[in-house]
Parts: structure tokens; C-alpha cells; sequence
């Protein structure tokens, strides 16, 4: 036996094992995106006026950061938060969107999300308008995404419950700062734009830490160390659009999506057998070694698949059968030289092997650039299936049907290495 039928049978049985192991996993769900799965998609303004403009883009990803963190604690399953900015008029309008999966009741959804606290530090300013002394609230920059844990105590004195608040080393530095330029005067706490507590600093605070004293219930100090631990957002947002996919619509979706590619899938295994014979009955097996080894690294990486991602998945198919079309081709023109059936499969595909590289190379590149720029989950998705597609299209194409061929080739042409209808 030689070496490419020892090979060919080591494949073979790799190919049969990723093919169990996906089948095993038809009952265990894959991850699925908003549109397969159901869900709820919400989207946010954010409220940036308050911000210096060279901090608003830390801002913005600090709010996706703490949103993330929040539902991520609350245990829903891939869920997506990203920023975008759209142009209304001359103006830039800053969004969150918020994507949960199997999370179709809009309430819950916003419940989940739920009144993230503001919380900033504000100094008192006072200015004279006619006979009357005004104050009012200079921000200091210091705010709850600054802030690195917080924990419910009670005072020593009177046992009511105070919430204690530790900054993070950014923080603690500039709250450090704010207690020395204003000892003597007052630093306001406001939590959702109130003011819940005004002491006058008495001296400059260096270790980072802080009280809220603001007349809380042991529930209420409870629930606000809960909220500011979740994450403090670090601007304020409201919610400006919603819209739920029903679990049925994805469902829906899913099946039509798998049914046309096993259509298309039996459609060119029947092509290449019937217009290639054996080599198409070899390309057929590849194909689903293919298919196979696909839902294999989906389920491992493991990949949240959309829609879309099911369409470059049937796509790369297309990129799997134009790599072994261009094989046996190039093995037929080597047929056609006289060339052995080993030397013409050898040669055909070392001829292809140059186009095969090039073009499938040039997918992966324009799929990276695609992924890296696109701002929308359904064309990330899109982008990182087809190029798991392409990557593993190039494997079979050259390895499991170059093996399969020169394991089965006889030593001399036969009418099972014909081509189309010719004998």
C-alpha cells in the first residue's frame, strides 16, 4: 500500500470524525446572530454636550465598555453593543446600538439595560446677578468611569447606610488634584444630574477614595452600589428606536437558509460527477469533507453565525469547486499530452496550484479589509465566514482531493477520468 492510500485512508477517517462531530452538534445549538436567533435591537443617543471634544471618542468606548459589562453580568448570550456616528444635518450624532440575542420582549430588554447612574463631581461656583448671589456647578471631569468599585457601609456615628466609593489610579490622581485646588470649598456629588450630597473638602483626599452620604435606605444604598459596580455610564443616553426580531422569523430564516445550500450543495456534487466522473466523484468528497470541517470550527471558535454568514459559507462553497475545476482541467490538458494518470494529476495540480493561491489570496485580503472597516455586525459576520471558507476550501482542494486522485489512479487512462460527455 503506498503512501497516498495511507494518507487518503488517514483522511478519510478525519473526515468521517469532523463529520460525526458536527452531526453531534446539530442538536447543541450554534451561536446565532439577532436575525437567526430572534432578539431585540435597540439604539441609543448619547448626550455628548457636556463633553470636550478630544473626550469624546474614550467616552463613547467607555460607555459600550460599561454597557457590555453590565449585560454581561446579567448572562445574556452573545450580545452586541457598538458606537456609530451619523451625520444629521452639520452635526454629528453620537449612537449606541444593542443587540440581544433571544431577548424578544423590548421591555425586559430596556430593564436589562436599565437607568445606569450618572455620577459626576461638580465644584460650586457663585457669581452676583443684580442684588442676588447665584451659584451654580463647574464640572470637574471626575465621573463613574473613573471609578473602580463601589461598597455599601454605614456610618459610624448614626449606622445610616453610605456608599464608599474607591476611583481607579486615573481617578484617584485627578480626584487627589480636585481636593488640593479646592480645600475649603464645596465639591457637589450629583447622580443623575441631582445633587445628592455637598461637603466642603476640609483637606485634599490622596488615596482615591470618596462617601456619598445622600439619605439612603439600606435598599436604596444597596441597589446604588449594585448599579455603580455594573458600571456608572460615563455619559447620559436616551433611547431613540427599537425593534424585536420574532424567534419564529429567525427560525424561518435559518431553515430557508440551510435548505438552499444542500440545494445548491447536491446541485454541484451532481454537476461535477456527472461532467468530471471520477475525479467529480472525489471533488464531491471533498465538498463534504468541506461542509464538514466548516461547522466543525464554527461550533469550536466558536463563530456567532448571521444571515449573512450563512451566504458566504454556500459562497466559499463556490470557491471549493472553481479550486478543483481548475485542477482537473489543467490534469486533462496533461492527459491530453500523453503525460501517465499520476504524472498528469501531479502536474495539474502544481499548474493550478499558482491561479488557486492568487485568486483565493485575493479574497482573504479584500474579506480582512471588509472585516477590519465594516462597522456593522451582519458584514463582520459575513467577512470572518468567508475567509474561514476560502482558508479551508485552499486545505481540501489541494490536500484531500490531491491525495484521494493519486491514491485511486490507474496506471493508464480509462473512461472514468473522461471529461464531459467524451470517452
Amino acid at each position: 500500500m503506498n503512501k497516498f492510500r495511507i494518507t487518503a485512508i488517514l483522511i478519510i477517517l478525519l473526515g468521517l470524525g469532523t463529520g460525526y462531530f458536527a452531526y453531534q452538534n446539530v442538536n447543541s445549538p450554534y451561536k446565532l446572530g439577532l436575525d437567526l436567533n430572534g432578539g431585540t435591537h435597540l439604539v441609543y443617543q448619547a448626550d455628548i454636550s457636556e463633553l470636550a471634544p478630544e473626550d469624546v471618542d474614550s467616552s463613547m468606548e467607555a460607555l459600550r465598555d460599561t454597557i457590555e459589562n453590565r449585560i454581561n453580568v446579567l448572562g445574556v448570550a452573545e450580545p452586541l453593543i457598538q458606537t456609530q456616528v451619523a451625520q444629521v444635518g452639520g452635526d454629528k450624532v453620537h449612537k449606541l446600538i444593542v443587540e440581544l440575542p433571544g431577548v424578544t420582549d423590548i421591555d425586559k430588554a430596556i430593564e436589562i439595560i436599565g437607568q445606569t447612574p450618572i455620577l459626576e463631581f461638580k465644584t460650586a461656583t457663585t457669581s452676583s446677578v443684580g442684588t442676588s448671589t447665584e451659584v451654580g456647578f463647574i464640572s470637574t471631569g471626575l465621573t463613574g468611569r473613573l471609578l473602580s468599585r463601589a461598597t455599601l457601609q454605614f456610618d459610624s456615628q448614626t449606622q445610616a447606610p453610605i456608599v464608599g466609593l474607591q476611583f481607579n489610579d486615573e481617578g484617584k490622581e485627578l480626584f487627589a488634584k480636585i481636593t488640593q485646588e479646592n480645600v475649603g470649598n464645596v465639591i457637589a456629588i450629583f447622580l443623575d444630574g441631582r445633587v445628592i450630597s455637598a461637603p466642603v473638602v476640609n483637606e485634599s483626599i490622596l488615596n482615591g477614595e470618596a462617601v456619598i452620604s445622600g439619605g439612603f435606605t439600606p435598599a436604596e444604598a444597596r441597589d446604588l452600589v449594585q448599579n455603580l459596580n455594573y458600571g456608572a455610564l460615563p455619559v447620559p443616553v436616551s433611547l431613540i428606536g427599537s425593534q424585536t426580531v420574532g424567534a419564529s422569523l429567525g427560525i424561518d430564516a435559518l431553515n430557508r437558509s440551510m435548505f438552499a445550500g444542500l440545494i445548491g450543495l447536491g446541485i454541484i456534487m451532481v454537476f461535477l460527477i456527472v461532467w468530471y466522473r471520477l475525479p467529480g466523484v472525489i471533488a464531491a468528497v471533498s465538498l463534504l469533507f468541506y461542509v464538514a470541517l466548516n461547522l466543525a470550527i464554527f461550533k469550536l471558535i466558536p463563530v456567532t453565525l448571521t444571515s449573512t454568514g450563512l451566504a458566504a459559507f454556500i459562497l466559499s462553497i463556490g470557491m471549493a469547486v472553481d479550486a478543483n475545476i481548475l485542477i482537473f482541467e489543467r490534469m486533462k490538458e496533461e492527459i491530453n499530452k500523453g503525460l501517465s494518470m499520476e504524472q498528469a494529476i501531479r502536474e495539474g495540480f502544481n499548474r493550478a496550484w499558482t491561479s488557486i493561491r492568487d485568486g483565493n489570496l485575493s479574497s482573504i485580503i479584500t474579506a480582512v479589509i471588509l472585516f477590519w472597516f465594516a462597522t456593522s455586525a451582519l458584514i463582520k459576520g459575513f467577512a470572518l465566514v468567508f475567509v474561514i471558507g476560502v482558508l479551508i476550501s485552499m486545505f481540501t482542494a489541494i490536500t484531500v482531493s490531491r491525495t484521494l486522485l493519486l491514491a485511486i489512479a490507474p496506471k493508464h487512462y480509462s473512461f472514468l477520468f473522461g471529461h464531459g460527455l467524451k470517452k
